[in-house]
């Protein structure tokens, strides 16, 4: 979730929260002093509304309880613990492990493309006219979004009767269970069961929040398939610090008698999920190359860009031919080879339906490899944070970027706009986005504006601005000390066949208050929807309005954004503000 700290409680609603409040005043490299409010929940709300802001406002209260935090603090140590107290809140709200076998679950982890392979396998599901449910997380803008129904996030008046349905039934036991509350992600899940049941999805696409093995998800007792997308090093401290435990982790998901399938894997993570596989008693098969299916139009085209997607795809085809011949012809056999190398089954290259073509082609995910022209402005975005995602987008964006260079009118002026979350290695990743060769690389925290109020979807209590301002200040740091390490290596500026970048130096750097200060700087009023008169501009400096003079100049801007989905989230909240009312 994106950071917004100024509208803990909007509205003065029937269940406001008392605040405690305490303000500083911030000043940045971009000349703009800002003064921030930092609120605390004193009190939780104890009368519910039924508006949908309302929800969401008691929903963020499970960010911050005492409760909650704890939980956290002790499964940290005892995961085994956390599937023990999912079942039990489970239970409290009414649903049982029981009845989530009727939803046909298939069931996904990875550490990069798990979304997107979800993406494609709903779609594909959904074309041939199955109602689907998707649940992924976390959400670019609105929390809806983790919970769709045939592809679309659930309506604003939908979510409000589920979600008091759900959380009145955890609120009335909680005395019963020693005031214990559900955290965050678990309430939501338990929702997301909650919302398919009720609305008789035909199946249920579930995305693994973090891991397997202990992720709440993994209550799921009976999935129709299973998948795990690539795997690499990301969230350490609680899944392990080698790609063999963090394999654990992801084969856990794995079931007695459940088909599953995954990428191909580095040797040790590939070694650690057969080895899972054979545990549980699940054939497990490696997915074809996407290149290997058999098809009457050619190479199979994606909807979702970046070469990184054909493995999701392939992943995806498989998920969903294994869920129709389950659904369709359950006594099917599953045509396999196996490689004498590794033992694990190599999936069959079938011949895709045209359904499933369509599928693959029909499919969108916002913020991933996400192109956006708005005149003059081209916005690229992905939510890369980990080392091989950002290895991936920084090829999909120069590649990307390179071509709308040679279609340009003139000269064309590159912007970085960089955020990174948690425990993420932000210096490692600004040091592969260095060669993309930007005239500025601009920091900001993942604050959507700072001079409005934001509604409730986009409040996070789990981080303070402080930590926040210091971690863009240091990502400016590793800029600087990345540039310098390169030197005067005489790096070739121009693309060829394209029109010379604005300049040719190293890229000026600027730490903005906001999404929304940032993205007005950098586009200096040549992007229609961001010179909205109701977008209040944040003053600056002049000496940093002078420095605009390359970004004035240039025929076109082009800005990718990336490093972290929550700031991508907050960028689209601006950028695709009609799609998001």
């Amino acid at each position: 979730m994106m950071v917004c700290m100024w509208s803990a409680w909007r509205r003065g609603s029937v269940f406001a929260a008392r605040l405690g409040k305490r303000d500083w005043v911030c000043s940045f490299s971009a000349g703009v002093s800002v003064r921030y409010k930092d609120y605390s929940t004193k009190t939780a709300p104890q009368i519910p509304g039924m508006e949908y802001q309302d929800a969401i406002c008691m929903l963020n209260t499970l960010q911050t309880n005492a409760s909650a935090l704890e939980q956290v603090r002790r499964e940290r140590s005892l995961p085994q613990l956390q599937l023990q107290a999912m079942r039990g809140y489970l239970e409290r709200a009414g649903l049982t492990v029981e009845e989530l076998d009727h939803l046909n679950i298939i069931h996904v982890t990875g550490t990069k493309g798990k979304g997107s392979t979800c993406a494609f396998t709903e779609q594909i599901l959904r074309s041939y006219g199955f109602r689907t449910g998707f649940y992924s997380s976390p959400h670019l803008v609105q929390v809806r979004e983790r919970i769709r129904i045939n592809g679309q996030p659930i309506g604003k008046e939908l979510f409000t009767k589920y979600f008091w349905q759900v959380y009145g039934r955890l609120d009335e036991t909680k005395d019963a269970h020693g005031g214990m509350m559900p955290a965050y992600f678990r309430f939501l899940t338990i929702l997301a069961f909650h919302v398919f049941l009720q609305e008789k999805v035909d199946l249920a696409v579930i995305e693994v929040g973090i891991g397997g093995a202990f992720d709440c998800t993994n209550i799921i007792r009976r999935p129709w398939v299973c998948g795990v997308s690539s795997l690499g090093i990301d969230h350490t401290q609680i899944l392990g610090d080698t790609i063999e435990k963090i394999a654990w982790q992801k084969g856990g998901i794995f079931k007695p008698g459940v088909p599953a399938f995954t990428v191909k894997q580095p040797e040790d993570a590939m070694v650690m999920l057969r080895s899972r596989a054979q545990e549980m008693r699940s054939p497990l098969r490696v997915c074809p190359e996407l290149e290997e299916y058999q098809t009457d139009c050619g190479a199979l085209r994606l909807g979702l860009a970046g070469q990184h997607q054909r493995s999701n795809a392939s992943l995806a085809l498989q998920l969903s031919h294994t869920w129709l011949q389950k659904r369709c012809l359950p006594e099917t056999s599953f045509p396999s080879t196996s490689d004498e190398n590794t033992g694990v089954l190599q999936g069959s290259a079938f011949k895709p339906s045209p359904v499933m073509v369509k599928g693959l082609a029909d499919t969108e995910w916002a913020g991933r490899n996400q192109t956006l022209r708005h005149g003059a402005v081209t916005y690229f975005l992905d939510g890369a944070h980990t080392m091989r995602s950002m290895q991936a987008c920084v090829h999909w964006f120069r590649d990307t970027a390179s071509q709308h260079e040679r279609n340009s009118s003139g000269p064309v002026a590159r912007v970085l706009l960089f955020n990174a979350t948690g425990e993420r290695d932000s210096a490692a990743m600004l040091k592969l986005l260095v060669p993309c060769q930007f005239d500025f690389a601009v920091f900001c925290p993942n604050i959507t504006e700072a001079l409005a109020s934001c509604n409730a979807d986009q409040q996070n209590f789990n981080v303070s601005v402080e930590n926040m301002l210091t971690r863009c200040l240091d990502n400016e740091r590793s800029w600087h000390l990345h540039n310098s390490q390169r030197g005067n290596k005489g790096a070739q500026l121009l693309i060829e066949g394209s029109h010379p970048l604005v300049t040719e130096k190293k890229a000026d750097t600027l730490v903005f208050p906001c999404i929304l200060s940032a993205l007005q700087w950098i586009t200096q009023g040549r992007d229609p929807v961001l010179a909205d008169p109701a977008n209040r501009v944040l003053p600056v400096k002049p000496s940093i309005t002078a420095k605009a003079a390359p970004l004035c100049a240039a025929a076109e801007i082009h800005i990718l954004i990336a490093g972290s989905l929550h700031l991508v989230g907050g960028a689209l909240k601006h950028l695709e503000a009609a799609s998001y009312k």
